[in-house]
């Protein structure tokens, strides 16, 4: 689906056009055509490949989707692929919401998001409030495009570091573990959501700046290379959640041993205590003829009193011992 077609000359818009008018408009060297798409269907993107003259292979990733984060070069042109994800997606199903391939030009951007219902409006009215930035043609709003992707990674890696941080909270609360390693799994594997999404755009945007890099990206390095160190510090900082995770999850099964070993140690001391009264109860249950005991008039007071003793001495050295 055309989200628009619109073409800019001298970083100011011109108009709106139809896609049929994009390779005349191209013939202008002053003139910079932007196009955005949402899931295309194989007519859409065959249209745009023959206005702009697109790789195959590239226009068939596209098309696809699937792909790993990448940067690729053909010719003067550069194919970027970028996931999108948000928090409610990564959290429930585990996957990246969509992705937004982008193809960059001399005086062209062909921008084709898929399987996301968020948009790049944002974007659009960014590059049009500064024309003198915009002029320096496709460079720029391929470095907006891909700033603002990097930028919605950061609310979802403080999602995930307040759900830690609530987790945590609970770690040492009686009988939560068991909820808490659920709970820790379930984030870990958010986490390796925002993982693959981030830590492969590390190369590629360092592959945009300093150094050779692609001759339509070679006006903004710097605003290639702010946008490096962003998506380094969410690499970063996506390790380190996990690491904690990691750390949380060998405390949680350190917890469940401990509240075993207790439970344990409470079953042999009350099983000590009836084992006491079962053997002192057994020596006189034999009902010998020997047996002084027997005859006595106060024997069996006096042997109730000897196991109920016994029992209570044992309970209070077993609580003062910690294990009842």
């Amino acid at each position: 689906m055309l989200i628009n077609c619109v073409v800019y000359e001298d970083g100011l818009k011109r108009a709106d056009i139809p896609v049929t008018d994009i390779s005349e408009w191209l013939q202008n060297p002053h003139c910079c055509v932007w196009v955005a798409l949402q899931d295309p269907d194989a007519q859409e993107l065959s249209q745009m490949q023959q206005e702009f003259g697109l790789h195959e292979l590239a226009v068939e990733d596209a098309l696809k989707g699937h792909q790993r984060p990448k940067i690729e070069e053909y010719g003067n042109m550069v194919f970027v692929v970028m996931h999108l994800v948000n928090p409610a997606v990564a959290a429930a199903e585990h996957e990246s919401s969509g992705e937004l391939a982008v193809f960059a030009g001399p005086h062209f951007i062909l921008s084709v998001r898929s399987r996301s219902p968020h948009g790049f409006l944002g974007v659009r009215e960014r590059c049009e409030r500064e024309p003198e930035l915009l002029r320096s043609g496709a460079g720029f709003v391929l470095y907006a495009l891909m700033d603002a992707v990097v930028d919605r990674y950061f609310p979802v890696l403080d999602s995930f570091e307040s759900e830690l941080d609530r987790i945590e909270e609970q770690i040492f609360t009686p009988g939560s573990s068991r909820g808490n390693i659920e709970q820790l799994y379930a984030l870990k594997s958010s986490t390796s959501v925002l993982r693959h999404a981030a830590s492969p755009l590390v190369d590629v945007l360092g592959k945009l700046h300093g150094g050779r890099v692609p001759g339509v990206c070679a006006g903004v390095q710097e605003y290639f290379r702010d946008v490096h160190d962003h998506v380094t510090r969410i690499s970063s900082a996506t390790d380190a959640v996990r690491d904690t995770i990691g750390t949380a999850i060998q405390v949680n099964l350190s917890m469940v041993t401990i509240e075993e070993s207790e439970t344990t140690k409470r079953l042999a001391a009350w099983a000590a205590i009836f084992a006491a009264s079962t053997a002192l109860a057994g020596i006189w249950g034999m009902n010998f003829e020997g047996m002084p005991e027997l005859k006595w008039t106060y024997g069996y007071p006096i042997a109730l009193s000897v196991i109920f003793s016994t029992g209570l001495l044992l309970y209070w050295r077993f609580r003062k011992a910690g294990w009842l």
